[in-house]
């Protein structure tokens, strides 16, 4: 069978520096996590295109053509839907098929207040765990996209907002707390693309990382802690103001 074009990236960049993996016994949640394994990468491109939006609410999701679109058998899609179904992606209902359930504004709403908390955690957990290095990308993070928001690259501010999250998850030097923020990132990344590209909210943005970063580096855990939780706030009432409804089709309840 003739594997897609669209999927052969995902499975070229997952051959680079790993080893052939041995067949036999393994475990579903380990293997759709790990982005290298096929199983992994049906679940991450199949779970990229739901929260992007290509396949709707309700929508339902049949192995066979999933399978014939990536080039692999039905197992690993099999695999990665019940994967799906776990993170409340995707209902299975027994004996007649996959459907989208995807992510609403309600779920926004939801997954930015529990972001508030987590990320001032997050931000607490910096002041002491943080390394030289990844100080260093951070304010090198916030210079430039001074100089890109100043020059109007709207697309060059959403990449290094997206990097000094995940500068800022790092930094933090907990893997459960990192994962899990990493995955409510992913999941709003549809909104945020569309509402982070206006200069006002981007120029503000950067502002409030900015004061994260000096409140890290002083090692003030508190008032770190304040600022990150206050940043989700503020992104969440700017997505609120600028297309939630229209994103999501549904009135955000506010």
């Amino acid at each position: 069978m003739k594997k897609s074009n669209r999927f052969d990236e995902y499975l070229l960049e997952g051959q680079k520096g790993k080893c052939e993996k041995k067949m036999g016994n393994y475990d579903i949640k380990h293997d759709v996590n790990d982005k290298y394994s096929l199983r992994g990468r049906v679940f991450q491109k199949l779970r990229e295109d739901i929260l992007s939006g290509k396949y709707k609410e309700h929508e339902e999701l049949k192995e066979v053509a999933i399978g014939e679109e990536l080039g692999v058998s039905r197992t690993p899609v099999r695999e990665a839907f019940r994967q799906l179904e776990l993170e409340g992606l995707l209902q299975i209902v027994p004996n007649k098929g996959a459907y989208v359930t995807g992510i609403t504004a309600k779920d926004v709403k939801d997954i930015y207040m529990i972001r508030s908390l987590l990320e001032g955690l997050c931000a607490r957990l910096a002041t002491q765990k943080i390394t030289k290095e990844q100080m260093e990308e951070m304010e090198e993070n916030i210079y430039l996209a001074e100089f890109h928001e100043e020059k109007g690259h709207l697309d060059q501010m959403a990449e290094l907002d997206n990097r000094f999250h995940d500068i800022l998850y790092e930094a933090c030097d907990s893997k459960m707390l990192e994962h899990t923020l990493k995955d409510f990132h992913q999941y709003v990344l549809r909104v945020r693309q569309r509402t982070l590209a206006t200069n006002t909210r981007g120029r503000a943005s950067n502002d409030e990382h900015r004061q994260i970063m000096e409140a890290i580096k002083e090692k003030d855990a508190d008032r770190a802690e304040k600022l990150a939780n206050q940043h989700m706030i503020n992104a969440y009432d700017n997505m609120v103001k600028n297309g939630l409804k229209e994103i999501y089709g549904e009135e955000s309840d506010t």
